[in-house]
């Protein structure tokens, strides 16, 4: 493929899990990247999909702060984006009342503020073109109270919502807008949000290279929203019907401080 025809993806959290996969898949399907993590593992990310033939540029950036998300977009610097994947964010376990305020605000302010503040500054050359696609990673956790998990379940509620809204706000520009609706899924994800002493923290869960497939693929056929993986689709129903009030105390059972030892 001519260099000059190689599309492009914009790509946030790239540097493990879920986003490191779909980098690695953009590469593979002949897209440069632009890629950004809030870890120094974004190097290595980045000579992985050079060496699957890609372009690439990184930055290691905090994309909770607007200045962060303008840097990535100074990367891209007014070049065509015909793929913005917007998947970095992470989680916080415990009690509410327990947490800092500046960590339950940074999880607001990656999963929330900055992933919509990126989809803004980019998207609308995308609807002048006429053509592109947005994938949002968002999760099966939106769809549930959860209690011991209540900020991270709570930002996911709004990504799955605003990708759902802002789907339909474009439905007849040409520009694509899809929900990646992962479960628990084997990444450093429960580390960083400490919650290895949980039940979901201790459990089997998905790879992160199925749950990126799942989500490019999606994104490729322009579809509204998927949910990784069967049990997740049996999950993702159940909440449907299920009263709030018992699915918070079924989030508790699995997120609940200690309740991996039980």
């Amino acid at each position: 493929m001519s260099e000059d025809l190689r599309p492009l993806a914009v790509i946030t959290g790239a540097s493990s899990g879920i986003g490191y996969d779909l980098g690695r898949l953009a590469a593979q399907d002949g897209y440069d990247l632009i890629i950004a993590a809030d870890r120094p593992e974004i190097v290595e990310a980045a000579q992985a999909f050079q060496a699957l033939g890609a372009r690439v540029e990184h930055l290691q950036v905090d994309l909770a702060t607007l200045d962060g998300v303008d840097r990535l977009v100074g990367l891209v610097a007014g070049r065509p984006v015909d793929a913005l994947l917007a998947n970095a964010g992470h989680g916080l376990g415990h009690a509410f009342l327990e947490q800092p305020v500046e960590d339950w605000r940074h999880v607001i302010d990656t999963n929330v503020t900055g992933t919509i503040y990126l989809v803004q500054r980019l998207a609308p050359a995308m609807v002048e073109r006429g053509r592109g696609r947005i994938l949002f990673t968002g999760s099966i956790a939106g769809l549930m109270p959860g209690a011991f998990q209540a900020v991270y379940n709570g930002t996911k509620a709004f990504v799955d919502s605003f990708s759902f809204a802002l789907r339909n706000e474009l439905k007849d520009t040409g520009v694509t807008v899809t929900c990646l609706m992962p479960g628990p899924t084997d990444t450093d994800f429960f580390e960083r949000a400490d919650l290895e002493d949980t039940k979901v923290g201790t459990d089997k869960k998905d790879d992160p290279a199925m749950v990126a497939r799942t989500g490019w693929a999606a994104m490729l056929k322009g579809e509204g929203d998927v949910v990784a993986g069967w049990k997740n689709k049996m999950q993702a129903a159940m909440s449907a019907v299920t009263p709030q009030s018992a699915l918070a105390e079924m989030h508790r059972g699995m997120a609940e401080p200690g309740s991996g030892r039980k």
